[in-house]
């Protein structure tokens, strides 16, 4: 559950002393329920105080795998969120995998809490954003997240071109359930359709209206016109 210490008043967030030190809210995660978050708690309290930062917020996922993204943390979500919202300065975690297991998922959220200007720091991993070396890292997230991109878009164009060639030479795709895999892409018309769209466009027959009398797309009409010119 999100904790909000008595002695602080959300209504009070970012004024008087507390306008002075950074407000910073605590993220713990423990991934069974029989594991405590109170050694991560006790000792990002303790950075929090030798920093002169105050907690505001904490937030605890129990019991929660990091093999999760944020839609199965709750807390997360919320810390999240409140972050966009600027309700504290600084996120603070025991170590970088208590925010997340997955590249894709820990890079996205750390990404957000860049965007809304809120600083991060890692106890065991020695990361503190609020320095100008912690800084620099926060910098590398975009590359790191363009990188993550291009990856994935250069593996979905490789799958589809290896597909499409794989369907080009009559090859039956199986999937790992053992069930054939469905055509991707319009299906190729029969010969004698093509031979039909052949000779309407030779009558000067119009390219939607030879679409409209055989029941085929016009794309596929277009193509077998530039197949003939």
């Amino acid at each position: 559950m999100s904790h909000i210490p008595p002695h602080h008043d959300p209504a009070c967030w970012g004024c008087g002393d507390m306008a002075k030190a950074k407000r910073a809210a605590i993220y713990l995660r423990v991934s069974t329920d029989d594991q405590t978050v109170e050694n991560q708690r006790r000792e990002l309290t303790a950075a929090a105080t030798a920093r002169g930062w105050t907690v505001v917020a904490e937030y605890a996922d129990e019991g929660i795998s990091g093999a999760k993204g944020r839609d199965g943390r709750p807390q997360l979500d919320l810390l999240l969120k409140d972050a966009v919202r600027r309700r504290f300065d600084v996120a603070m975690v025991w170590a970088v995998d208590r925010l997340g297991r997955s590249l894709p998922d820990l890079i996205g959220s750390l990404q957000e809490l860049h965007s809304a200007k809120v600083d991060l720091f890692m106890l065991q991993q020695g990361i503190d954003t609020t320095t100008p070396g912690g800084k620099a890292m926060f910098q590398m997230l975009g590359v790191f997240g363009e990188f993550e991109r291009a990856m994935i878009q250069a593996r979905v164009k490789a799958g589809m071109s290896r597909t499409m060639e794989e369907q080009a030479a009559g090859k039956v795709r199986i999937g790992a359930d053992g069930k054939r895999r469905k055509h991707i892409g319009r299906p190729k018309v029969s010969a004698d359709t093509e031979k039909a769209i052949r000779a309407r466009l030779a009558a000067g027959v119009g390219i939607l209206k030879i679409a409209g009398e055989l029941g085929v797309g016009s794309g596929t009409v277009q193509r077998v016109k530039r197949e003939v010119a």
